[in-house]
């Protein structure tokens, strides 16, 4: 298992990068203004579901390529670094969610309708299978265990981090939600954040596997 100081570090930035404004938020925010809190809550534990089933094929496909090709895996982490490293970029260049932008209006919908919709939503969106597929690799030491096991439960720390966010978001829906959605500068600081770790993340795997290269 990694360090307990990874893990700690680890599990900040995924709280960090989860409290950003993003498509998930707004979805959250959409079903609790169209039923309440209680809708709100629901959609976020079908989203936490359906990151779920991108977690494990994430495990299942990356602990398959590293058992056959621990260089290919190399390669999958590297080209992971570099898609942080553009996701950084990204964040940084890129215009606040909310501006302009109004939460979409949604029909009122049987609470279990809401969670099942809610795990098709995030189990079809790819940008998540990616952003796994980019960020668990990087933290994985195979000194340590079991690489499925590693891989599993970074997967996990970035599921239940996204939880509680997600959870905020909905129950202040109605005024603090909206309030963020709406405010530039909330939201630039919060992007700037999160693009900063990924970056950071990004390139300190490239500066460590272009220094291990030349050993």
């Amino acid at each position: 298992m990694p360090s307990t100081e990874v893990l700690i570090a680890f599990t900040v930035a995924a709280l960090l990068m989860n409290i950003s404004p993003g498509p998930s938020n707004l979805y959250v925010v959409a079903r609790a203004i169209a039923q309440g809190t209680k809708g709100g809550v629901v959609a976020a534990m079908g989203l936490a579901v359906g990151s779920m089933v991108h977690v494990v094929a994430t495990v299942l496909g990356l602990s398959a390529v590293f058992s056959h090709s621990p260089a290919l895996y190399t390669v999958v982490k590297l080209s992971g670094a570099a898609y942080l490293i553009y996701l950084g970029i990204s964040y940084w260049k890129s215009k606040t969610v909310g501006k302009g932008k109004t939460v979409e209006q949604v029909k009122k919908k049987p609470l279990l309708s809401v969670f099942r919709g809610s795990i098709i939503v995030e189990v079809t969106n790819p940008k998540t299978a990616l952003f796994f597929i980019a960020l668990l690799p990087q933290f994985v030491v195979p000194e340590s265990g079991p690489v499925s096991l590693q891989l599993l439960v970074l997967g996990v720390i970035v599921t239940i981090s996204a939880l509680p966010c997600d959870v905020l978001v909905a129950v202040s829906s109605s005024k603090a939600s909206n309030w963020l959605f709406k405010n530039e500068r909330a939201q630039e600081i919060q992007e700037r954040i999160s693009g900063s770790i990924l970056f950071a993340m990004g390139a300190f795997i490239v500066a460590d596997e272009v220094n291990g290269f030349n050993k």
